[in-house]
């Protein structure tokens, strides 16, 4: 029987990224969880936002608990959206809005904007209302002019990663997961889970 971990997410894109990743593990989604809070992201980084996350629902399950924050960063607009992405546009974190958004505050810095930009990941571990580890990830790209592929979510028809002329939209999920920030951090988790004694 493989041992449980549930994310807390209730984002099905995220949850098959990682099932994906940590394919050892019956990884579960926050509805194996009974009446889980909504957890308001308050931190101003990445790590803050994720440790909330993994603490809250922790204390309710006896099962491990993975949480992760994640966002885009474009040097030319100072960092942003940063630990904002999902809700960049507005609290209803509506991805074609949040790129609308995006192209739209770059376009403002005009033609010579530096459309340098990476996804950023943290991921901690808990249990029982503690955080035990916590990891991180990042895949340095560029963004688009315009929004380029059908695949993936977020931010992915606008970010090309370094060494590719496509999208993560275009490049499709196998290519993606093997590189992306979340891929990267997640590949820290492996690493740590496979190591650990029973947690």
């Amino acid at each position: 029987m493989k041992e449980r971990i549930i994310v807390a997410t209730r984002n099905a894109h995220k949850v098959e990224e990682i099932r994906a990743i940590l394919s050892d593990y019956e990884v579960l989604d926050l509805s194996a969880v009974t009446d889980p809070p909504e957890v308001e992201e308050t931190g101003t980084t990445f790590l803050k936002n994720s440790s909330l996350k993994a603490l809250a629902i922790s204390g309710l399950t006896d099962s491990l608990v993975i949480s992760d924050d994640s966002g885009l960063e474009v040097d030319g607009l100072g960092g942003e959206p940063g630990v904002y992405s999902a809700r960049y546009a507005g609290e209803e974190g509506n991805d074609a809005l949040n790129n609308a958004k995006l192209l739209r505050e770059l376009s403002k810095k005009g033609a010579g904007v530096n459309r340098g930009a990476r996804f950023r990941c943290v991921i901690c571990v808990a249990k029982n209302g503690k955080i035990l580890a916590d990891f991180s990830g990042a895949v340095e790209g560029r963004i688009l002019e315009s929004e380029s592929g059908l695949g993936g979510f977020g931010y992915d028809p606008l970010f090309v990663p370094e060494g590719y002329e496509k999208s993560f939209a275009e490049l499709g999920e196998e290519v993606k997961n093997g590189m992306s920030h979340r891929a990267r951090a997640l590949a820290g988790v492996a690493e740590w889970l496979a190591e650990s004694p029973a947690t």
